[in-house]
């Protein structure tokens, strides 16, 4: 029985289309433009080898240049959210009829995953976010990161359901056992999905079909 849903944050609690990781990704060129002095296009080389290798950007920064982390993660994040996305009583509709301990999963950090969730209005479903800082930097997905949260929950991977927009963060944790959702369109026409996601859904607010969510059972409960 699944006991607790992790939930990815950005592009998966609210639509890709929203753009804010495109502001994010933005963001991050111009922080390595100015550190490294580099050209728009090198920038972005650098971005997109360290994000396949290490899983982030930032982990292959603090890897190969020893940045502070700390001021990465607040120089990205600074973003108006509410020019982006609004509540989503819809969402918080959802999230109210699921029983299961619902956590955030994310590799961005726990203040900008508060700012998400004060933002679309659905904060108070959380028992806990699960940042970045939490994972000791090394982030989804880079399987360890799996491990480390299911002993920072206490809970068996079986007990636990994925959901991500992101095919690639969603394999390792299928093959520890996790229920694994992905959400949005673009992963399902993939031949790779059924590989790595048990589930397809087109919006978070749908997260309730789930057959294992959608019993009605509380977890305990038999």
């Amino acid at each position: 029985m699944i006991h607790t849903i992790l939930f990815d944050l950005d592009d998966t609690l609210y639509p890709r289309h929203a753009g804010i990781m495109g502001q994010i990704r933005e963001l991050m060129l111009r922080y390595i433009r100015t550190r490294f002095n580099l050209s728009t296009a090198e920038a972005d080389d650098l971005r997109q080898t360290y994000l396949e290798r290490y899983g982030t950007t930032m982990r292959g920064l603090q890897i190969n240049h020893q940045i502070e982390p700390e001021e990465f993660l607040a120089y990205v994040h600074d973003i108006p959210l509410h020019l982006y996305i609004q509540p989503n009583a819809s969402l918080d509709a959802a999230l109210a009829a699921l029983p299961q301990d619902k956590v955030v999963f994310t590799n961005a950090s726990r203040e900008h995953a508060q700012r998400v969730l004060a933002q679309l209005g659905i904060e108070r479903h959380f028992s806990r976010i699960i940042d970045v800082r939490d994972m000791d930097f090394e982030s989804k997905p880079q399987p360890g990161a799996y491990q480390k949260i299911c002993a920072l929950l206490n809970v068996a991977p079986e007990e636990c359901l994925l959901v991500e927009d992101n095919l690639r963060n969603l394999a390792p944790a299928k093959a520890l056992g996790m229920v694994t959702v992905l959400v949005g369109n673009d992963g399902a026409a993939n031949t790779n999905t059924a590989a790595e996601a048990d589930y397809v859904i087109p919006r978070i607010e749908n997260i309730g079909t789930i057959p294992e969510l959608a019993t009605g059972v509380s977890p305990g409960e038999s």
